[in-house]
C-alpha cells in the first residue's frame, strides 16, 4: 500500500505503521489463542480438581491415558461431572422393598390409620378415638436401596432395610423386580447381603479406598429417597471417622442429602467409585439437615466377604469394658495425655483378665497401634482374627507395660464397647471404682462399688439427691462392685418401685431412694 505525502513533500508513514500494528496484534492474539485452546479444550486436556493443582508441563504424547473411570471436569466452574457420574454409577444402584407380617393385635390408632374412616360415622356419639385400636395380623411394608457388588447377583444393602423381612424384592435398574434372598446380615455395623437371580440386569459398581478419602472432597448420594427412585444428590465429606453410638461405628459424615429410603444406597467418589453406603442422618424432624453419615467401604468389604462365605460375621474379643479418658482421669491415673481406652471392668477368664490386664488400666497401643481414643479400640478388636496373640501395652500407676493376649470370639450379644457416656433414663452416669480413682477420692483402694461421673438436672437421680463423685455401694441391698454388676442390679430392679442405693460421700454412707422414671 503507497503511502500518503504531507503538505511539506514528506511522506506521512503515521497511517502505515498503524496498520501494521493492528495487523501484527491480531496475528499475535490468534496464536494465543490456539494455544489456549489446545491447552484447556477438556476434550484434549486434563481438568481442573477443586482441591488439586494442575501440572504446568502436559504428559509426553507416548504417556498412557488415564482410565475412563476418571471423570472430566468443568473447565467453567471448577466442579466435577455430576451428570457422567450418576449416568457412571446409577445402573447399579437398586430399590428394594420389603414386606413383613406384624402379628400383634394392638396398633395406635391416628390420622392416617386405615381404621379411622371406618370410626368416623361413630365420633358424633363415642367422640373421636386416640388409643389403641385391636386388630389382626397386618403387612408392614419398608423402602431402602442397594447397589450391585457382582455380576453373579450380590447386592449390599443395610441389615435395618430388612431386617425381618419375609419377602424381600428388587426393583432392578431397567425396571424389572425379582425377589432376592438373604445371604447374611449384620446388625452391629448394619450391613447386608442379598442376592437376586436375575443377575444379567445387574450392572456391579466399582469401589473405590475409603481410606483415602479427604475432609472436603465431593461426593455423590444415589439411592430411591421416598421410594423416588434413582435419585442423585451432591455434598462434601464433611468429616470421617465418626462414633453415633455403636461400638464399631467408623462413619463417614457428609452434607450430601440423605433421607429416608436412601438406606443402603452407594456415597460416590468424583472418579466414579463407591466409597461408602448410605446409612443414617442425623435429624430433628424426620428430614435432612446435612448431616448424614455412610459406612466405609473398606469395613464394608470385610463384613460382606464374610457374608458371603458364612452368612455370618466372627469377631475378636477382649473381654474388657473401656471408656474414654477425661483430663480429669488422666492425670489422676498418672497418664501423660487424655488419650487411650480406659478399662473399667474385666470380665473373669476372658482373654484381657487371663493375660494380667486389670481394671484401671488405660490401653493405650494394641497390636502395634496407638489407641488415641477409646472409642477406636472395639474395631480393632473386632478386626482382629480369632487365637491371633496381640501386644497390647496399658498404662498402670504411671508405667507403661506390655501383655500377650491370645484374643478371643466375641459371643453371642456380648458387646466389645464402651459404657454408654449418657445419663440415661435414671438421669445418672458412673464408672467403676478403681485404686487410682479411689485415691483422688481420698478413700480407702479396697473400696468397691461405682462412682458418680454425671448426675442430669431434674432427674430421678437428681432428685433422689445424687451428687458427682458419690460412691455407689449396694443396690437393693446388694454389694455392686464394678460397672457390670451395678447395670445387673438396676436391671433386675421392679419396674415401677423405687430402688434403694447404698452411697458413699466423703466419710459417711447414706441411703438415697432412686424412684423408677416414669
Amino acid at each position: 500500500m503507497a503511502n500518503a505525502v504531507n503538505e511539506r513533500g514528506e511522506m506521512d508513514v503515521r497511517s502505515g505503521s498503524r496498520r501494521w500494528v493492528v495487523v501484527a496484534v491480531a496475528t499475535l492474539g490468534f496464536v494465543i489463542g490456539m494455544l489456549v485452546t489446545a491447552r484447556f479444550d477438556p476434550s484434549e486436556s486434563e481438568a481442573f480438581s477443586l482441591w488439586g493443582s494442575r501440572d504446568e508441563e502436559k504428559a509426553a504424547d507416548d504417556e498412557p491415558k488415564k482410565e475412563e473411570s476418571v471423570p472430566k471436569f468443568s473447565g467453567a466452574a471448577g466442579l466435577p461431572d455430576f451428570a457422567m457420574l450418576a449416568e457412571r454409577v446409577a445402573p447399579s444402584v437398586v430399590n428394594i422393598s420389603t414386606t413383613q407380617e406384624v402379628k400383634g393385635f394392638s396398633q395406635p390408632f391416628g390420622p392416617d390409620d386405615p381404621l379411622r374412616e371406618f370410626w368416623e360415622p361413630f365420633e358424633r356419639f363415642f367422640g373421636p378415638r386416640s388409643g389403641p385400636v385391636p386388630r389382626g395380623p397386618f403387612k408392614q411394608r419398608s423402602l431402602g436401596s442397594g447397589f450391585a457388588l457382582t455380576k453373579d447377583g450380590y447386592i449390599v444393602t443395610n441389615n435395618h432395610v430388612v431386617e425381618d423381612a419375609d419377602e424381600i424384592i428388587v426393583r432392578l435398574a431397567n425396571g424389572k423386580e425379582t425377589e432376592a434372598k438373604l445371604i447374611g446380615r449384620d446388625a452391629k455395623t448394619d450391613l447386608a447381603l442379598i442376592r437376586v437371580e436375575q443377575a444379567e440386569a445387574l450392572t456391579p459398581a466399582t469401589t473405590g479406598d475409603s481410606d483415602a478419602l479427604r475432609v472436603g472432597e465431593w461426593v455423590l448420594a444415589i439411592g430411591n429417597p421416598f421410594g423416588l427412585d434413582n435419585t442423585v444428590t451432591a455434598g462434601i465429606v464433611s468429616a470421617k471417622g465418626r462414633h453415633i453410638g455403636g461400638p464399631y461405628d467408623n462413619f463417614i459424615q457428609t452434607d450430601a442429602s440423605i433421607n429416608p429410603g436412601n438406606s443402603g444406597g452407594p456415597l460416590v467418589n468424583v472418579r466414579g467409585e463407591v466409597v461408602g453406603i448410605n446409612t443414617a442422618i442425623f435429624t430433628r424432624t424426620g428430614g435432612n439437615v446435612g448431616i448424614g453419615f455412610a459406612i466405609p467401604i473398606n469395613l464394608a468389604n470385610e463384613v460382606l466377604t464374610e457374608l458371603k462365605d458364612k452368612g455370618k460375621v466372627t469377631r475378636g474379643w477382649l473381654g474388657v469394658m473401656i471408656q474414654r479418658v477425661t483430663p480429669e482421669i488422666a492425670e489422676s491415673l498418672g497418664v501423660e495425655e487424655a488419650q487411650g481406652a480406659l478399662v473399667a471392668d474385666v470380665i473373669d477368664d476372658g482373654p484381657a483378665s487371663s493375660a494380667g490386664i486389670k481394671t484401671g488400666d488405660v490401653i493405650v497401643e494394641y497390636d502395634g497401634s496407638a489407641v488415641k481414643d477409646s472409642a477406636e479400640l472395639p474395631l480393632m478388636v473386632a478386626r482382629t482374627a480369632v487365637g491371633k496373640s496381640v501386644a497390647v501395652e496399658v498404662v498402670r500407676n504411671g508405667e507403661r507395660k506390655r501383655f500377650d493376649v491370645t484374643v478371643g470370639e466375641l459371643p453371642e450379644g456380648e458387646p466389645e464397647a464402651e459404657p454408654e457416656s449418657e445419663t440415661g433414663e435414671w438421669g445418672l452416669a458412673v464408672q467403676t471404682l478403681t485404686p487410682e480413682i479411689a485415691d483422688s477420692l481420698g478413700v480407702t483402694r479396697d473400696l468397691k462399688g461405682v462412682v458418680v461421673t454425671a448426675v442430669e438436672p431434674g432427674s430421678p437421680a437428681a432428685e433422689a439427691g445424687l451428687q458427682r463423685s458419690d460412691i455407689i455401694l449396694e443396690v437393693n441391698r446388694k454389694p455392686v462392685a464394678n460397672l457390670s454388676e451395678y447395670r445387673k442390679a438396676l436391671r433386675g430392679a421392679e419396674k415401677g418401685k423405687s430402688v434403694l442405693l447404698l452411697v458413699r460421700r466423703g466419710e459417711n454412707t447414706i441411703f438415697l431412694a432412686l424412684k423408677a422414671p416414669k
